[in-house]
């Protein structure tokens, strides 16, 4: 078990408890004792979550609104068909514009501002190359931001799909699932031999897009707090 206390200056803490699929309960008990002192109003992300796991948590007076599919499949994958390109500085007010049409019902990725795609950029796991653009008509249809994790004790490197949307001008058009073959594309090219990437649970046509990629459920992610304003 892996425990991780996120300070927020905009609200309570974070706690992050990550574990195995093989660990004991009693190690979910004792990562809740360790993140006490984040405060009883901290927010739990519970990584590695099943119904054993869930008693455990429901038990200590905590509820569940929000749950994340960690999703993976091997690579390469089907070819796009579709052509992308690479993103530059001068993509920035076009992304934000997609993204925050695109996500404007989500709880993190909406709201995106300049400020915070250019320190992503200056991040150090930030690669051009992997931002992949498609545009119809000289105007930015969709993208496919990936991000590459390498290999840690339990999990081989990784390529992940990090952001993906399309503008909803561009609806009903099949790029969803074209867009994701891009990112994957380019992804096998880099080396990678695994992707993943993170879907709401009830977001149920995009899991459904996903699972006809070949995409299938590693993980199960899930938000708990005492109690949701």
């Amino acid at each position: 078990m892996e425990l991780e206390i996120e300070p927020r200056e905009d609200g309570p803490s974070v706690v992050h408890l990550t574990m195995q699929a093989d660990e004991p309960i009693a190690e979910l008990t004792d990562g809740l004792a360790l993140g006490a002192n984040a405060g009883d109003d901290a927010v739990i992300w519970l990584h590695g979550s099943n119904e054993q796991r869930g008693d455990v948590m429901a038990a200590t007076g905590r509820t569940s609104r929000r749950t994340l599919l960690q999703m993976r499949r091997p690579l390469p994958a089907a070819v796009s068909g579709i052509e992308t390109r690479a993103f530059n500085n001068g993509d920035i007010d076009d992304f934000i514009a997609v993204n925050n049409r695109a996500f404007s019902w989500h709880p993190e990725q909406s709201g995106l501002t300049a400020q915070m795609v250019e320190s992503d950029v200056a991040s150090d796991w930030f690669d051009a190359d992997g931002f992949r653009l498609h545009h119809i008509d000289g105007e930015l249809a969709g993208f496919c931001w990936t991000k590459v994790h390498s290999a840690t004790e339990t999990d081989p490197a990784l390529g992940e799909i990090y952001v993906i949307a399309v503008d909803p001008a561009f609806h009903g058009q099949g790029l969803g699932k074209a867009m994701t073959l891009a990112g994957l594309e380019w992804l096998a090219g880099a080396g990678l031999d695994v992707s993943m990437l993170y879907v709401e649970s009830d977001n149920e046509a995009a899991v459904a897009t996903y699972e006809r990629i070949g995409f299938s459920t590693y993980r199960q992610d899930t938000l708990w707090k005492h109690s949701w304003e």
